[in-house]
C-alpha cells in the first residue's frame, strides 16, 4: 500500500468509529456501548445510527439509544426510544428504564405499572424491586415502598442503596431506631459516606443521643469540608450538648459557606440567646428578615425576645407571627372573626379556645373573666385534662372540651394565648395572678388532708421534668437524681411527676422516701386538691408550676439559663404569679447548682416549722410539771 493509500485509510478509521469492527448490529452495539461508558455521547448515537441501517428494529440498540436521549434530557425522544426496544424483546431492563423516563416526566402512576411489569418478569432481581419501591415511594405509598425495599434487600443483602432507602423512610415515617439499624448497615456495606454519617447523626439526634450524633457529625465534616449543612449539623447537636459557646463559630462556618444560610442564622440567634448574648440575637434575626421576609420566624422569636426582656408592647403583636409557622399549633378554624379586643361585645357570645399548652392555659385563664365583664356570654374551649378545673371558671357561660368543640351559633372566637394583645397587656398591667381558678371540692381538699396525715414534717411536692416532646425540654427538665441534695432533709416529699422517665422510675422505686401519689392524680381537680394541702412544690417549669403558683402555694421554680418568656431576666418573683419563687441557673447552667441552693431556703423552711412544734412542746411541758421525787 502506498504512502497516500495507508493515509486515506487512516481518515476513513478516524471517521467511522467502528470501521475495525465486524459490520453486524451487535458489534456496532458493542462499541456504541463503549463510548457511552467513555462518556462519548455523539460518537456512541452515530454507531447507534450505523447499527439501526443494518437491522432497524435491532432492540439493545434502540434501548441505548433510549438511554442516550434520557441522559441528554431528551425525555419524548427516550421514550419513543424505549417503546420500540420493549416491543421487540420486553426485557426487564429496558422497562426499568422506561419507568425511570416516566418518573422523570412526572408521570409516577404510568411509571409505577412499568417497574411491576419488570419485577414480574424477574421476580428474584433485587433491582428490579428496588426501582418498583423508589416509584411507591415517590407516590407517598411509604408503607408499601418500605416492604418494597426490604425484599430487595433479602434478595441482595449486600445493596447498600435499597438500605439507605429502608433507613431513609424509617426515619421520614418516624420509626428512628429500625433507621439507626439500616444506616448503621449503610455504614459496614460503604463505610466514610458523608452524606450516610449526616443522615445516621440526625438520626441518632432525634434519640437523644447527641455524643454519637456529634461524632457522626464531625467524620462528615472530616469527608466533605465544604458541605454547609455538616457545619449547621454539628452547631445544632453542639447546642443540646449546653455547648453554644462552641455551636456559634460553626454556625458562622456555615454562613460562610453558605451565605444567606437563614438556618444557620436562626439557630445562631438561638445560641446567642443562650449565652444571654440578647443584642446580638435581636441582630441576627434582623439579618434573616432581610435575607428571608416572608420568614416567620426571626418575627416569632423576636416576640419572645421581645417579651423576655419586658417589652409586651411589641411582644405580643409580633407574637401573632405563629400563625404562620410551618407547626403553629393546633387551633380550629372558626367560621367567625377573630377578637383582637377594642370592639364592643356585649351581648355577644365569643368562644375562647386553648392554644397553647396546659401552663398556657392556666396562665391565660385569669383573662376569662374580663372578657365576661365586658359583657359576651363565654364558651371556653380547653383540653380534657383542664376541662373539669376550669368548668367553673368565674364568667364562663359553657366549657367544652377541644376534642369535642363548641356547638354554633357563636360571634367570635380568641385564642387564649392572644388574650393578652386583646387587653393590652403591659409588664405594669398583668392581671391578678391570685385567687382566679374556681374553689375546689371541700371533699376533695378533706380526703387529701387525712391521706396526708398530721402535718408534722414540711410538705413538699416534687417534679423535676416536663414534656419530653417540648423543643426545649434538654433545657428544662432534669431527673430526680439531680434533687438528691435535698432528699436527706427532714420533710415528706411527695413525687407530682406524672409519667418519670425510665431512669428516674427506677430510682423513684428505689427511693421509698418519697411518696409517689401520682396514679391517683386523674385530673387537674385533683391535682390542684393535692397541691393545696402542701406547704411548698418545687417543681421545673412545667403546668404544675403554674397551678401551683395559681392556687396561691409556695412554688419553687427551677429555670434553665436562659428561660421561657414568661419568667423575664434577673429577678427571683414573677409579676404573674405573687408566690413564685424563681432559682435560676447561672452561666454553668448546672441544676446542681441550684438545688444546693434550694436545699438551703428548705432548712430554713423546716427550722421555721419546728419552732413552734418546739414552742408547743414546751408550753405542754411547763403546764405538766413533773412531780417530786
Amino acid at each position: 500500500m502506498s504512502r497516500r493509500e495507508r493515509r486515506a485509510a487512516g481518515q476513513k478509521s478516524r471517521a467511522n468509529p467502528v470501521v475495525a469492527e465486524a459490520r453486524t448490529p451487535s458489534a456496532i452495539f458493542q462499541a456504541a456501548l463503549r463510548h457511552q461508558q467513555a462518556g462519548r455521547p455523539l460518537d456512541a448515537q452515530l454507531c447507534c445510527q450505523q447499527a439501526l441501517a443494518i437491522d432497524c428494529n435491532h432492540a439493545d440498540t434502540l434501548h441505548l439509544l433510549g438511554q442516550l436521549s434520557f441522559e441528554g434530557g431528551q425525555y419524548d425522544h427516550a421514550l419513543e426510544w424505549l417503546t420500540r426496544a420493549i416491543r421487540q424483546d420486553p426485557k426487564p431492563e429496558y422497562l426499568a428504564s422506561l419507568g425511570n423516563t416516566l418518573q422523570r416526566q412526572g408521570r409516577h402512576e404510568e411509571a409505577l405499572k412499568t417497574f411491576d411489569k419488570a419485577v414480574q418478569l424477574r421476580p428474584d432481581d433485587a433491582d428490579r424491586w428496588k426501582d418498583l419501591g423508589g416509584a411507591l415511594a415517590e407516590l407517598r405509598r411509604t408503607d408499601e415502598a418500605l416492604l418494597t425495599f426490604q425484599h430487595a434487600l433479602k434478595l441482595k443483602p449486600d445493596h447498600w442503596d435499597t438500605a439507605y432507602r429502608c433507613g431513609f423512610l424509617l426515619r421520614e415515617t418516624g420509626r428512628p431506631e429500625e433507621a439507626l439499624s439500616y444506616f448503621n448497615l449503610v455504614d459496614r456495606l460503604r463505610p466514610n459516606q458523608h452524606v450516610v454519617l449526616e443522615m445516621r447523626a440526625i438520626v441518632l439526634h432525634s434519640l437523644k443521643r447527641y455524643q454519637e450524633a456529634l461524632a457522626d457529625n464531625l467524620r462528615a465534616y472530616a469527608l466533605h469540608p465544604g458541605n454547609a449543612d455538616t457545619c449547621n449539623n454539628i452547631g445544632a447537636t453542639l447546642q443540646f450538648l449546653s455547648r453554644d459557646e462552641e455551636a456559634l463559630p460553626w454556625f458562622d462556618r456555615a454562613v460562610a459557606l453558605r451565605p444567606g444560610h437563614v438556618l444557620a442564622l436562626l439557630n445562631k440567634a438561638a445560641s446567642q440567646l443562650q449565652t444571654h448574648r440578647h443584642a446580638e440575637a435581636e441582630r441576627t434575626y434582623r439579618q434573616v428578615q432581610a435575607i428571608d421576609p416572608g420568614n416567620p420566624e426571626p418575627d416569632w422569636n423576636l416576640s419572645l425576645l421581645y417579651m423576655l426582656t419586658g417589652n409586651f408592647e411589641v411582644g405580643w403583636a409580633m407574637r401573632e407571627a405563629r400563625w404562620n409557622r410551618t407547626n403553629p399549633g393546633v387551633y380550629p378554624e372558626f367560621p367567625v372573626p377573630r377578637w383582637f379586643g377594642g370592639d364592643n361585645i356585649a351581648g355577644k357570645t365569643i368562644v375562647i379556645c386553648a392554644d397553647e399548652g396546659l401552663g398556657d392555659t392556666i396562665q391565660f385563664a385569669r383573662y376569662v373573666p374580663m372578657v365576661a365583664a365586658l359583657g359576651a356570654r363565654v364558651i371556653l374551649v380547653v383540653d380534657p385534662p383542664a376541662h373539669a378545673l376550669l368548668s367553673g371558671l368565674q364568667g364562663v357561660s359553657q366549657c367544652v372540651r377541644k376534642d369535642i368543640g363548641p356547638s354554633p351559633p357563636f360571634d367570635l372566637h380568641c385564642p387564649m394565648s392572644g388574650l393578652p394583645l386583646a387587653f393590652g397587656t403591659r409588664l405594669d398591667t398583668i392581671p391578678p395572678g391570685m385567687a382566679y381558678l374556681p374553689p375546689l371540692p371541700e371533699g376533695r381538699l378533706r380526703a387529701w388532708e387525712d391521706r396526708l396525715g398530721p402535718r408534722s414534717r414540711l410538705r413538699v411536692g416534687l417534679v423535676w421534668s416536663g414534656n419530653p416532646v417540648h423543643s426545649n425540654d434538654h433545657n428544662r427538665s432534669t431527673s430526680l437524681r439531680t434533687f438528691a441534695p435535698i432528699l436527706d432533709l427532714d420533710a415528706t416529699f411527695l413525687s407530682l411527676q406524672k409519667d418519670p422517665r425510665p431512669d428516674d422510675l427506677a430510682l423513684l422505686r428505689e427511693r421509698t422516701g418519697i411518696v409517689d401519689l401520682t396514679a391517683d392524680l386523674t385530673d387537674f381537680v385533683e391535682t390542684a386538691a393535692l397541691l393545696s394541702c402542701l406547704d411548698v412544690v418545687i417543681t421545673v417549669d412545667t403546668s404544675v408550676a403554674h397551678l401551683a403558683a395559681a392556687l396561691g402555694r409556695p412554688t419553687w421554680i427551677l429555670l434553665p439559663y436562659d428561660p421561657d418568656y414568661r419568667w423575664l431576666l434577673d429577678r427571683d418573683d414573677s409579676p404573674w404569679y405573687p408566690t413564685a419563687r424563681l432559682f435560676r441557673q447561672n452561666e454553668k447552667r448546672d441544676y446542681t447548682i441550684v438545688l444546693d441552693r434550694v436545699r438551703g431556703e428548705l432548712e430554713v423552711l423546716i427550722s421555721a416549722k419546728r419552732q413552734p412544734d418546739l414552742e408547743n412542746w414546751r408550753e405542754r411541758r411547763d403546764s405538766n410539771p413533773r412531780p417530786p421525787p
